[in-house]
């Protein structure tokens, strides 16, 4: 059986259709490419240009005053060790607590099939269809003075971990991954004398490294990119973070020490889309196939 494609084989095999073809082909990915890394490369390399260079009118392709000091000084003035610190204990704090509540609730809406259990993926999914913005206002009031414990958890951690536990989308990635693993597999566990938790915690969590890998990169950048909440929740200079901070103490730094702290705070998440990127893809589609 013959793969369809848009160019049919016997004109793709003559030099002009083969020219033809390569050209459009290059004319796309340079188009596309040129797209997504041209602000990437203005955002490096801007933050290498003096003030005078970076306001310019029109704006010059490559630096021609090279100075690789603004982005010890947006290191220096910024204090951009602090605010990487909160960071980073903020989105490893997320993460742990996603893996475990998240995971849980899709173990067992996959394999303990509790009562409702339907219903309640439902309802979980149907929240993915209000926009974020919707639900700052009651979350704020309910992190301002939590019910039943009445405490406030303003300018503490739990206010960015909590929220981001409530997570459809993880959920709902993690419980069709685990609707591939063969369901003879967690009977022989449990014929050996494996408990609901045993089986997670032997089988299961073993063979579901690709979507934790996923999981776990969704938990971190979402909260290494979140602006916002974190702006709302974190009024103390010194437990903002990253993007907050920055924004917080750009008024009078110069612009391109200020592109240049940008740059700082867009590397970490560009490194682990670099390193991550074959799990990323493997983990989405894991699930997609049963067997």
């Amino acid at each position: 059986m013959s793969t369809r494609t848009l160019i049919a084989p016997a004109v793709l095999a003559k030099r002009k259709g083969k020219a033809v073809y390569w050209t459009v082909f290059a004319l796309v990915v340079g188009g596309f490419s040129l797209v997504f890394l041209g602000p990437l490369y203005w955002l490096v390399s801007s933050g290498f240009k003096d003030t005078q260079e970076v306001i310019q009118t029109p704006p010059t392709l490559a630096p021609h005053s090279f100075t690789p000091e603004n982005y010890s000084r947006a290191w220096d003035v910024m204090d951009l060790s602090t605010l990487l610190f909160n960071t980073l204990y903020y989105a490893f704090g997320a993460l742990a607590f996603q893996l475990v509540l998240d995971v849980a609730a899709a173990y067992s809406l996959s394999k303990l099939r509790p009562v409702l259990g339907k219903a309640i993926l439902g309802m979980m999914l149907a929240t993915l269809m209000i926009p974020a913005t919707v639900l700052v206002v009651p979350q704020y009031l309910t992190v301002l003075d939590v019910p039943i414990v009445e405490r406030n958890l303003l300018n503490s951690p739990w206010a960015i971990w909590l929220p981001s536990v409530t997570n459809a989308f993880n959920i709902f990635l993690l419980k069709r991954f685990f609707d591939s693993i063969p369901q003879e597999l967690l009977d022989a566990a449990s014929m050996d004398g494996a408990g609901p938790m045993r089986t997670l915690r032997s089988i299961v969590l073993p063979i579901s490294r690709p979507i934790l890998g996923v999981v776990s990169i969704f938990a971190v950048v979402g909260v290494w990119k979140d602006f916002l909440w974190p702006m709302l929740t974190l009024p103390d200079p010194a437990k903002q973070t990253l993007n907050v901070g920055i924004y917080s103490l750009s008024n009078g730094v110069p612009v391109n020490v200020l592109i240049a702290a940008l740059t700082i705070a867009s590397i970490p998440t560009l490194l682990i889309f670099l390193i991550f990127q074959r799990n990323i893809m493997s983990g989405l589609t894991a699930g997609g196939l049963k067997g």
